[in-house]
């Protein structure tokens, strides 16, 4: 048995095929690591490919091979980031055309030499046991580079893969991140396929990490042990590659993909044995001491799946840019850094947004426009969306305030009209009503499950759901404002505030009275972080911070604030009118930084707004065509200043 396994080494073009292949194997995984972490397998593919007529053209011309197989595949990948950016074709489907188009030009190429099949077929399969001292030598010349640029650019490429937007405004850079990574995938495949061939290059680059990442969970582990099992993977095939007389390089490859297939069935009989056996075990425990057991009850699956959206591994923020003055309206995408104009409606008297939508007051009706990004509140967890941007429809009249959860949306319009819109079928450009009717004019509406909490002109709270409307047994007089948080509707009253739990079970109020001896006027309107608990507003020449669960109000001397806002931290961002932004403690009023931002505010057209979400702030200048990214964490530093071509005079964020 010894022999069977160490017989084929005992030759030299076979110890030299065993030494190129792992070299190749540690070569590709850390750099096949991250191409399965950004989801860039098919662009992966492709530059393998795309590689051909820069390998054809440059052994036609005398040229050096690796130079013209390196120059294709960088060109495949810039060709495929601008047919994307450029058109409205996915990243898929211009991987594909350009594929499809390199393979065909370097198949023209190589037909012109005389050994065609051979050339073609080398490229693919490559000739593992014809290895040399000097591709020993290139191949370890690149895993040296490699291994330095991964130790060296490793937090740059954790953070553009998992948040680009944070990795610009920590600086690290991910306009140059990525296609360093780009470029490390190109160097594996070059230096490797002349040698081994794309497919043994695709394979080793795929396979030994992602049956890595059925085993392991931090990115060193998996790389480490992708090694691993592409090194084992290499001997393995090289050893029946021997003793069963078939190719080298598809053998290796066949046994990378085979280990994956086993790991995948290894794990799931794992997760199937080990459940059942804990249930025998509970159900033999409580029969030995009670008689009967019953089955523990199946989990409900998490899985959230929208028509025509894709799902994302984190949140996108997107921002809905307007010029009051035209209407021009533009999506811009923060973590591209790009913007789309959606359109121009005319005057824009005001806006709102509900973390998706906008909503857009204009000349007597309300326009909505799709951000195209959104977050879905799981409960315990959140899923991210992203589609492209448009125009979802129109409403008859202005809308006065939005509110919304996953299923609903509830349009407050002049006068008091409620128009609750189905969410899902308002991402499907549908405007119509949802299966709650509110047919009374109202002060206020929030939806709560699968109800909508009204306050009408009395005071009175009803939560309605289908044709059905029910008390709650609580007065909110002369309410002003309404707000949706994750798991309550709270109102503004004017003896405070009321949060209004239970939207799916008994609804419950609990009123929120503002001190005896607070200041007046309270404030007309407040703001949040999408879903927070913690509201502020300005009133009566006070910043007001509302802690809707703590039942608690603050009043903060501000007699200049034109935008307040907070992420629900115990810090409240406040825009004042000479153009300083200032964050205060909200316990204690005290101002903890203070940075100039914009010139004096003047009082003609909207004053500047703070959206704000869990790690940045967003707040615009319309006269410099300009929005700034505030790290307000970070003692208020401007973390980006980003170019608009809309004059932003009104803006919402949506996506976190």
């Amino acid at each position: 048995m010894t022999s069977w396994l160490t017989a084929p080494f005992e030759a030299d073009v076979v110890v030299r095929a065993l030494a190129a292949g792992v070299i190749a194997a540690c070569l590709c995984a850390p750099v096949g690591c991250w191409v399965l972490l950004r989801g860039s397998v098919f662009l992966g593919d492709a530059m393998a490919h795309g590689m051909l007529p820069g390998v054809a053209l440059a052994a036609l011309l005398g040229a050096n091979v690796l130079v013209g197989g390196f120059i294709a595949a960088v060109a495949m990948a810039i060709g495929v980031a601008a047919v994307s950016r450029s058109s409205r074709l996915s990243s898929d489907t211009s991987i594909g055309l350009l594929l499809v188009g390199m393979l065909a030009l370097g198949v023209v190429i190589v037909s012109r030499s005389e050994s065609f099949a051979v050339d073609l077929t080398g490229f693919l399969f490559g000739d593992v046991l014809a290895v040399r001292t000097a591709d020993l030598v290139t191949l370890s010349a690149a895993l040296a580079a490699t291994a330095a640029a991964v130790v060296v650019g490793h937090r740059a490429f954790v953070a553009a893969t998992f948040d680009p937007r944070k990795a610009a405004t920590l600086g690290l850079r991910p306009g140059v991140a990525v296609p360093a990574l780009t470029v490390l995938v190109a160097v594996a495949m070059v230096a490797s396929f002349h040698v081994v061939g794309t497919l043994l290059v695709l394979a080793l680059l795929i396979a030994p990490p992602a049956t890595a990442l059925l085993l392991a969970r931090s990115i060193p582990r998996v790389m480490t042990l992708a090694a691993v099992i592409g090194s084992a993977a290499v001997y393995i095939g090289l050893l029946i590659s021997w003793h069963a007389d078939t190719a080298g390089g598809a053998t290796i490859a066949g046994v990378a993909v085979l280990m994956f297939f086993a790991a995948t069935a290894v794990k799931r009989l794992v997760a199937t044995v080990r459940p059942m056996a804990a249930v025998w075990a509970s159900v033999c425990l409580v029969t030995g001491c009670a008689g009967a057991a019953a089955p523990p009850a199946e989990p409900e699956g998490d899985e959230v799946v929208v028509a025509g959206a894709r799902e994302l591994d984190g949140p996108l923020t997107r921002l809905v840019l307007i010029d009051p003055a035209s209407g021009a309206t533009a999506v811009y995408d923060a973590v591209e850094e790009s913007e789309l104009p959606v359109g121009e409606f005319g005057p824009v008297e005001g806006v709102t947004g509900d973390g998706r939508f906008a909503y857009l007051s204009t000349g007597g009706r309300t326009t909505i426009v799709d951000a195209g990004a959104w977050t879905f509140d799981h409960g315990d967890h959140y899923h991210y969306f992203a589609t492209d941007p448009a125009v979802a429809g129109t409403l008859d009249s202005p809308a006065v305030s939005v509110t919304a959860n996953n299923s609903a949306v509830a349009v407050e319009a002049t006068g008091g009209a409620v128009d609750v819109l189905d969410r899902e079928r308002l991402g499907e450009r549908v405007v119509e009503p949802g299966p709650v009717v509110i047919r009374d004019e109202v002060a206020a509406a929030v939806p709560l499950g699968g109800r909508i909490v009204t306050v009408d002109r009395t005071g009175a709270v009803r939560a309605a759901g289908g044709d059905t409307t029910a008390e709650v047994g609580a007065e909110c007089r002369d309410a002003t404002w309404a707000m949706a948080t994750r798991r309550a509707a709270v109102f503004g009253c004017a003896a405070g505030a009321i949060r209004v739990t239970g939207g799916d079970g008994d609804v419950t109020a609990t009123p929120i009275p503002v001190p005896p001896d607070a200041p007046a006027p309270r404030p007309t309107t407040m703001n949040h972080r999408d879903r927070s608990d913690v509201f502020a507003g300005i009133g009566g020449g006070h910043v007001w911070v509302l802690d809707s669960r703590q039942r608690s109000w603050t009043a903060i001397p501000a007699s200049d604030a034109v935008a307040v806002n907070t992420a629900g931290d115990g810090t409240v961002l406040v825009l004042h009118r000479d153009g300083t932004l200032a964050a205060v403690d909200a316990a204690t009023g005290a101002e903890t930084a203070r940075i100039p931002l914009l010139g004096d505010i003047g009082t003609d057209g909207p004053d500047p707004v703070i959206e704000i979400d869990s790690d940045r702030a967003y707040v615009n200048n319309a006269a410099a065509h300009e929005v700034y990214e505030i790290d307000y964490a970070d003692g208020l530093r401007v973390a980006r200043t980003l170019r608009t071509q809309v004059a932003p005079g009104l803006m919402v964020e949506a996506g976190r």
